[in-house]
Order: structure tokens, then sequence, then C-alpha cells
């Protein structure tokens, strides 16, 4: 079995792991703050993406479609693949509108349709893939000129940092062998180096899932506060990345 093959067959496994629990209350999303941090997480996508009507984006890593159902609500057409069957059997009973979001069981690499996506979009996936594979796939996915949008974890946050160094522990046991993080700064030059343009890659998320109900508006401003000082900024808890296709690429 080759590198990729064993890591696909233990992110399969993962999934299955997941799927048997309660996947988004793993992740965090079914908290207040999770669900407040969640839609303002696939407003930014969305928006970076500029997903609408007659768009036409592919959704990597989709899971069980939390996203993906806030991503179907701007009109765009969304091609959501997820490597789990498990995940996918949850984003599927969502019931979403066939003619506009189709979820496929299969790798970005099985994904055939070069040149025909106006965008690739994603929430926490790129990390747990050979990241550089992935943006070479992107790039030929893309149509010149075409947006990639994505939210991904930031290794310099010390709960990933710790989660990422330390996943032995049973505390971590969510985290699964292969997904790593990123510096945002070597991310920003394997994107360039691939042909993307126009590249922002900004810290964010202040806001933990865990924040208490009566705290999530003073978490909130405080979190805006920290987004915008030097240094600071830097330890937040996710990095947004927006990129376009080199026209000339």
């Amino acid at each position: 079995m080759t590198g990729e093959n064993a890591r696909a067959t233990r992110e399969i496994f993962h999934g299955q792991l997941l799927a048997r629990q309660d996947p988004e209350s793993i992740w965090g999303w079914k908290t207040p703050a999770g669900r407040l941090r969640a839609t303002q997480r696939a407003a930014r996508i969305a928006a970076g993406a500029c997903l609408g009507p007659g768009v036409r984006a592919l959704e990597l890593g989709c899971g069980t479609g939390v996203f993906t159902e806030m991503f179907a609500q701007t009109g765009a057409d969304i091609t959501a693949i997820d490597i789990s069957e498990d995940l996918l059997d949850q984003a599927r009973a969502r019931q979403l509108d066939p003619e506009r979001v189709r979820f496929v069981a299969c790798r970005i690499e099985d994904v055939s349709d070069a040149g025909r996506f106006d965008a690739v979009i994603g929430s926490s996936v790129l990390h747990h893939l050979d990241v550089e594979a992935a943006v070479a796939r992107m790039r030929v996915l893309l149509r010149s000129g075409g947006l990639v949008s994505f939210a991904e974890p930031n290794m310099l946050n010390p709960q990933v940092f710790a989660e990422r160094h330390a996943r032995f522990l049973p505390v971590f046991d969510y985290v699964s062998p292969d997904e790593t993080a990123f510096v945002r700064w070597s991310l920003a030059r394997l994107l360039k180096s691939h042909g993307f343009d126009e590249i922002a890659i900004t810290p964010l998320d202040w806001l933990h899932p865990a924040t208490p109900p009566p705290l999530i508006g003073l978490v909130s401003r405080t979190g805006a506060l920290l987004e915008r000082l030097p240094i600071i900024r830097e330890f937040g808890g996710s990095i947004y990345i927006r990129c376009r296709r080199g026209r000339s690429s």
C-alpha cells in the first residue's frame, strides 16, 4: 500500500469513528459559541469565494455537510466531496436541493472536472491532506482566475500546537493520525509556487466553542481587537486563506 493510500485508509477509519459518535459536537459546532463561530466562518469562506447563483464550487472535506448547508444558501452550484461514506450519510440526510448540491465520496485526486470550477472551498480540511498535492490539484480543477477560500487550524495557536504534538494523549483522541496545521507564511509561499496570486492569509478565531453563552459577546469583541494587534494576532485559533489561480498560469 502506497503512503497516500495508507493515509486515505486511516482517514476513512477516523471518519467511521467520528460517525459513530456526534461529529459536530466533537468538532465544536453545536455549542452556542460554536454555532456562531461556524456561521461567521461559513460567511467568510462564501464571501471570499464570491459564492452565488451560477457559481460552480467544489467543497473539499464536507463531512456531515454542516458548512455545505450554509454554502448552499448562497445559491451556488456545489459539488461537496469527502473520503468518508459514513460522514456523507449524515450530510445526505440534510436533504439539500439535489439540483444544486451533490455529495460525492472521493478524494480531490479523483475529481476529473479540470478547469470546471469557479471556486474551491472548505473548512478545516486541507490539514488532513498532502497539502502540496492538494494545492497542485486545485490549480488543475479551477478555471483561470478561479478562487480558493478556506479556514484552517493555525499551528501557532497553543491548543492547536498541543493537539498536533501530543496527539497520543487521550484528551486529543479526536485528532486523526495524519492531520497537521499551518503557519501562514510557509503556506503562502507554497500557494505562490503553484501559480496562485492575490494571496491573503489572515489569523482569526479567538472565540472558542467552549465559551459560556454569557461571555460570547465579550470574547467576540476582545477577539476582534486581538485580530488587529501585531504579533498577538498570529496566535488565533485559525487562519483564513484566500487566493486566486493566476490568469496567466
